[in-house]
């Protein structure tokens, strides 16, 4: 069973994890001639290790299709012993230079202890079985990620309906092909979805409710278990009610818990009880907003504050992004509302608001000037631009500069003529290209700093203004060419 966490904070799932890839898989490359002779047929590859070691069990981690070409095997029972006390799934065995066939010593070894032993021809390169393992082993997890995505997307949906919480858990039942019931703390079935599991799959799963609902301390979020080939799981829903989902399903792929951990989090919010009124209302202005309203219609919703700042974050030096610490950044900066980003996407924070926004220990900040609501999407470039202007230049937090305020010489053109200029001038440049020029000149001119704020390489940005200056037929080197060329960018 897993082991403890927090389970009163609904945690954002992690990606899956990469599928293990079928032996079967492997063999039906026949290119790659291999067969195999010995142990059983079934096997997951999860790693490719090669090795011509007596015995390479330190070096290995487990679920590796180990390569040899038999350098040192001298005791084939002992060697094969080791391999599979290791964990590994199977065995490779290359013939010449140093043996002419495999050794029937090893072949019936591999029989003896159950691992799958192919025979590796002559013509065949081990680079070239790892390459294609490799290749499988991405294609694999391309297919799992695009089903997770999918799922993500069906049971969000599914929140979205006037009864959501039998619909998430009808949608979650469907995507794993399972059985899926919420129960509250006492034990009470309160939604289900999915066929009745048999009587004893129903204990088992009450058992396992009672390890996450609180029955031991410290409680763990989930925990698994099988019952003959029934995979069952249990998972703590947050909010201080002791609601728990439940799961029995026929199988266990590897992007199952992600997709449940999706579940688990919607529910907690679905479930979540006694919502302050203004709590209530920007709940529901996100929702619409996340479901295409017009963020002018849903504007009233989220009362107070008549303008609202973004702030984009990164966090400094090599220190985590979880919801513990972008939580904690987020009442830092005086909202609960957050989002923590994917790969390396910057933390967002929207803040009502927003003239106090000081620098945050850990973090590298770059924040948008308060803008309407109906605006957020203007504030969230200029933020992102000054995320990459603080990244840099190496300062904490830097601020979108509002250039004049109706003072300097923007003022002594008129709006509608300098945009229509700006247009004008910049037509022939893509977004990226408009984005990676407004940078450059930003930071005057300097190849290294833009390319650590655009997280590109230095090459990449010389490339991406050597095309800005064909397309615009213009030199860059020029001071009035820049000068005019900023004027337009700040008024595009």
């Amino acid at each position: 069973m897993d082991g403890p966490s927090m389970p009163e904070v609904p945690v954002v799932p992690a990606p899956p994890p990469t599928p293990p890839i079928p032996l079967t898989e492997l063999l039906a490359h026949e290119e790659l001639g291999l067969h195999r002779i010995a142990g059983p047929a079934e096997a997951d590859l999860l790693w490719v290790h090669t090795s011509e070691m007596a015995d390479p069990y330190p070096y290995l981690l487990g679920g590796e299709l180990l390569l040899s070409a038999g350098v040192q095997l001298k005791a084939p029972d002992a060697f094969v012993a080791r391999l599979v006390e290791a964990g590994a799934a199977a065995l490779g065995f290359g013939v010449t230079p140093v043996f002419d066939t495999v050794p029937q010593a090893l072949i019936e070894a591999c029989d003896r202890h159950g691992l799958p032993l192919l025979e590796v021809p002559p013509e065949t390169p081990f680079t070239a079985i790892a390459r294609t393992v490799w290749r499988l082993m991405a294609e694999a997890r391309h297919r799992e990620l695009r089903r997770v995505t999918r799922a993500q997307q069906a049971l969000a949906a599914a929140a979205a309906r006037p009864d959501p919480v039998p619909a998430v858990l009808h949608q979650l039942a469907a995507q794993l092909e399972g059985r899926v019931a919420l129960l509250a703390a006492d034990g009470e079935e309160l939604h289900a979805s999915g066929r009745r599991p048999a009587a004893d799959t129903g204990a088992a799963l009450a058992r396992l409710a009672r390890v996450v609902s609180g029955g031991s301390r410290p409680a763990p979020a989930s925990a698994t278990d099988t019952l003959r080939d029934t995979h069952l799981s249990a998972y703590a829903l947050g909010g201080g009610q002791g609601l728990v989902l439940t799961l029995a399903t026929g199988r266990r792929e590897a992007g199952d818990h992600t997709i449940a951990g999706v579940a688990v989090v919607l529910l907690s919010l679905l479930a979540a009880p006694h919502q302050g009124a203004d709590a209530a209302g920007r709940s529901a202005a996100l929702v619409r907003m996340l479901l295409g309203a017009d963020p002018q219609d849903v504007a009233p919703l989220l009362g107070g504050a008549e303008e609202w700042t973004v702030v984009h974050a990164r966090r400094s030096g090599d220190g985590p992004v979880d919801p513990l610490t972008t939580g904690a950044l987020g009442a830092a900066l005086g909202s609960a509302l957050v989002d923590a980003g994917r790969g390396g996407d910057a933390v967002r924070v929207l803040i009502p608001g927003g003239d106090r926004i000081t620098p945050q220990p850990g973090w590298t900040l770059g924040a948008s000037a308060p803008a309407p609501i109906t605006a957020l999407d203007l504030a969230d470039g200029q933020a992102s631009r000054a995320l990459g202007r603080a990244v840099a230049t190496r300062t904490p937090l830097a601020h979108h500069h509002n250039g004049g305020g109706g003072a300097g010489l923007d003022a002594l053109i008129p709006p509608d003529r300098a945009e229509a200029h700006a247009r004008a001038l910049l037509a022939p440049l893509t977004e990226p290209l408009t984005e990676t020029l407004r940078c450059w000149l930003s930071l005057h001119g300097s190849w290294d700093r833009t390319a650590m704020a655009l997280r590109v390489h230095r090459n990449t940005v010389r490339q991406r203004i050597a095309r800005c200056a064909a397309l615009l037929d213009a030199d860059l080197d020029d001071m009035d060419v820049r000068t005019e060329l900023w004027f337009a960018l700040r008024v595009r």
